[in-house]
């Protein structure tokens, strides 16, 4: 299979109930599924989703 992968920036701010609403968000409306989480020193986290790659268009990935 293929994928597209889109990494998204979550500030240090952000507790872990928006981040899980985020996250939430963009798998229920974009499909997109949960492929690598990092956090940084300061609590920054990059998280990378990925969806499979379809022949039909799909909306983009809202920030």
């Amino acid at each position: 299979m293929t994928y597209e992968y889109r990494a998204v920036q979550i500030p240090a701010d952000a507790d872990r109930d928006k981040t899980r609403e985020l996250l939430a968000i963009h798998a229920e409306y974009g499909d997109w599924e949960l492929a690598r989480h990092e956090i940084y020193p300061g609590g920054r986290r990059r998280v990378t989703v990925r969806r499979r790659m379809r022949a039909e268009a799909m909306p983009p990935l809202a920030t």
